[in-house]
């Protein structure tokens, strides 16, 4: 399953978010379904959220469009960062643990 990890620092979180929640239907559109957020604990202006891709071109033009970079700027983006990313195994399940008893 691709994702697309962000990480937006900002201006103003609730403008930010304002904006960003206004955008729902130009996510979906773009096959891009919203699946978790968070804030830094440290730093509050730090945004992190996920999405899960439906489909990588259309969500790839989404995000390079000029919309994209307009919504960013008017809602108080100070930088940020995205990825596109496959899910992997995080475990290998054949290995044996022994109990040290």
């Amino acid at each position: 399953m691709t994702q697309l990890l962000c990480r937006c620092r900002v201006e103003d979180f609730k403008k930010w978010k304002a904006v960003f929640d206004s955008h729902v239907e130009l996510h979906r559109e773009a096959g891009l379904t919203l699946t978790n957020m968070w804030r830094s604990m440290s730093e509050s202006d730090n945004v992190f959220f996920v999405f899960k891709v439906k489909d990588l071109e259309l969500a790839e033009a989404f995000m390079n469009s000029p919309d994209s970079v307009e919504a960013g700027e008017e809602s108080g983006v100070i930088d940020g960062e995205y990825y596109f990313a496959d899910s992997t195994p995080i475990y290998q399940t054949n290995r044996f643990i022994r109990s040290s008893r």
